[in-house]
């Protein structure tokens, strides 16, 4: 027989898992209900952790530690409870007692797997990877059915990839709707730079589980790299209303309104984070990088040694002080850089960023022997887990060559979408683009944005998504674009591209890599201006060695490969000049540099674009520049740069062997 005691406790028990149903989706309301609950029963354990949490969704974290602290010293082995708290800590910014916390619930119950991973984001932020990885390694083997899953795992923190993937995709295979799985072969197409199949399987994942915030935030960082910015940002608010305070989040979201343009918010937000976080190397590297794009370059050094003093191993906040290219680091700085050096273990990406910031040191030094091997070393540890394929390459241009024809351009004249607003700087890294664009910028028609990945996005849509098969469909598959195809992919790139401007006539798009991609882009914007920023192959290919990009550009790690990539690129640019003779404007940084007024004058009449005299200083234009001549090009043109490779040349033959014959179109004098 059922009694009155039975039925109230069954009651407040369907109270109660309302009331937590209620805490993601609405938790004023949960609190609500929380709190009726406890009127009538206050010692209800459940209904105080409810309130607790609900205080800390709606950004209330001091008042959710009043509910969590006498909870858990209540309910000592409590593990929910002490995740709770954990987080509360996290907003507070009590780093010690947050990851105290952390830990003591996952001491209790191993397999909560929220907490693994909230460990996790705690220790990425502080800069220790390792321990971050092994973190979020625990959170996966707490939440998944699958062994090969956790074998994956722990292939991916050691960086092979190629022993990674086949077994997730043998999980998929066997269980294709396993979110966890999904997450891992996104994470790899991330890696490898897949993003429109990580994007795809993320879509999939959340569709299926949509409070799976690992795969909400992996999603929102395959947008930012794709640069769907605004979708970016949806997706981070949502990551947000879930934890508002996360730093983890914040970060994220400070990214995005730095590529969106929006840099005082980015700003605040990180100042936000550092107030609360002031121990957090990972926020002062954010808070850093977007100091040096809005030209507070004595900020962002200050932002970048904090980060050193935080995380003295934390090699990216060196090769950013050495990326600012006019800062130059002290004696001190070169033997902390020396001693945290290692030839056996320690993280790839910091020592790769440890040795190029070596290698620029000591080449300000004049110790050009040394420091061409720190260059070298650094370059190397790039190449075990960022691969490039030369015949891939070689190949690629060949079929642009074939089926982009005269007479293929001469059947579609007068086709695609016939707007003039784009302006396209192509060629290699650090030819001189950046400089183009600055000056280009300086003018009152035309916006520089950044090196927008749209075009390439074009392209490999029309290759039906298979990116690292050489057998897609582009760039054969032009021949059959119908007039209107054209016109409506010219009108995509257009609105595709719209976030990253404002009303300006106008605007850059100075991806270098679009060199490959004229003939597609002359198809659908046949009214577009292209400029072929080009530099001496000697002065080109060591500047691009010598250079860390923070991604792609994995030709530059090996001299023979950027000699061949050179070559590569001058015979595909003599094709678009066959074939479309006078289309490409090309701008020898040379002639730059030693008549800039009247490469100037040039390049505003191609664009057909009146004179203004600010083009000529254009070192005083004030705009957000996110790429590693920043701090360059905010000054007068100098000619120290232009034979800088000449210290090195007893180390470059691999180089002039690999550029062969082009070096008799360029000689060295």
């Amino acid at each position: 027989m059922t009694t009155a005691s039975q039925n109230s406790r069954g009651d407040i028990n369907i109270a109660v898992r309302h009331a937590a149903e209620l805490l993601r989706r609405d938790p004023t309301s949960a609190d609500a209900q929380a709190l009726e609950i406890l009127k009538k029963y206050p010692a209800n354990d459940a209904a105080t952790q409810i309130r607790g949490t609900a205080a800390r969704l709606l950004g209330r974290p001091e008042q959710a530690l009043s509910f969590l602290e006498p909870l858990v010293k209540q309910l000592p082995a409590n593990a929910p409870a002490l995740y709770e708290l954990g987080l509360c800590y996290s907003a507070l910014g009590e780093e010690k007692k947050t990851l105290k916390t952390l830990r003591d619930a996952v001491k209790i119950d191993p397999k909560h797997s929220a907490a693994w991973l909230a460990i996790g984001n705690q220790l990425a932020l502080k800069g220790d990877s390792r321990g971050s990885a092994e973190a979020y390694q625990r959170h996966l083997a707490t939440s998944t059915q699958h062994p090969q899953l956790i074998a994956a795992a722990g292939h991916l923190q050691e960086g092979k990839i190629g022993l990674a993937e086949p077994l997730v995709r043998e999980v998929l295979k066997s269980s294709p709707t396993d979110v966890s799985a999904m997450r891992l072969l996104a994470d790899i197409g991330i890696q490898v730079n897949r993003y429109e199949d990580a994007k795809n399987l993320l879509e999939r994942a959340l569709e299926l589980a949509p409070d799976y915030t690992l795969a909400r935030n992996n999603y929102a960082v395959v947008l930012l790299r794709r640069q769907e910015l605004t979708e970016a940002l949806e997706q981070t608010n949502l990551l947000l209303q879930e934890d508002p305070n996360s730093p983890r989040y914040l970060i994220l979201k400070g990214s995005i309104l730095v590529r969106l343009g929006d840099h005082s918010p980015a700003l605040s937000i990180f100042e936000k984070i550092l107030a609360s976080y002031p121990h957090q190397a990972a926020a002062q590297l954010s808070y850093g990088h977007t100091l040096k794009t809005v030209g507070r370059v004595d900020e962002a050094i200050e932002a970048y040694r904090t980060a050193i003093d935080l995380s003295p191993t934390i090699g990216e906040a060196y090769w950013s002080l050495a990326n600012l290219k006019t800062f130059r680091f002290t004696d001190e700085d070169i033997a902390a850089m020396r001693a945290a050096v290692t030839h056996e273990g320690g993280d790839a990406d910091d020592q790769s960023h440890i040795a190029f910031a070596l290698g620029k040191a000591l080449e300000d030094r004049k110790e050009y022997d040394e420091s061409f091997e720190y260059y070298k070393r650094g370059n190397a540890i790039r190449t075990v887990e960022h691969r490039y394929a030369p015949k891939k390459n070689m190949f690629n241009a060949v079929r642009q060559i074939h089926t982009c024809t005269a007479e293929f351009f001469d059947q579609h004249a007068d086709q695609g979408c016939q707007a003039p607003d784009p302006i396209f700087i192509v060629g290699l890294p650090r030819a001189g683009s950046t400089l183009l664009e600055q000056i280009l910028a300086s003018h009152s028609s035309v916006e520089g944005t950044a090196e927008l990945p749209d075009i390439i996005s074009i392209s490999r849509e029309l290759g039906g998504r298979k990116k690292d098969n050489p057998a897609t469909l582009y760039p054969e598959i032009l021949t059959q674009l119908s007039p209107q195809k054209l016109k409506q992919l010219g009108e995509g790139y257009l609105k595709s591209t719209k976030i990253q401007r404002s009303d300006t006539p106008f605007f850059i798009d100075k991806m270098p890599n679009n060199f490959l991609h004229i003939g597609l882009i002359h198809l659908i914007l046949p009214r577009a201006k292209i400029i072929d920023a080009r530099r001496h192959p000697m002065a080109g290919c060591f500047a691009g060695y010598k250079q860390l990009f923070a991604k792609g550009q994995t030709f530059t790690y090996r001299l023979t490969d950027i000699g061949h990539y050179y070559r590569n690129y001058v015979k595909v640019m003599d094709h678009w000049d066959d074939v479309l003779p006078g289309r490409v404007l090309r701008v020898q940084y040379e002639d730059m540099v030693a008549d800039s007024d009247t490469q100037i004058r040039r390049v505003l009449e191609y664009c057909e674009l009146p004179f203004e005299e600010q083009c000529l200083r254009f070192y005083e234009t004030d705009r957000a520049i996110r790429t590693p001549s920043a701090e360059q090009v905010r000054q007068p043109i100098f000619q120290q740069g232009l034979e800088q490779w000449r210290h090195y040349e007893t180390h470059l033959d691999p180089l002039k062997k690999a550029l062969g014959p082009l070096l008799q179109r360029y000689p060295i004098e």
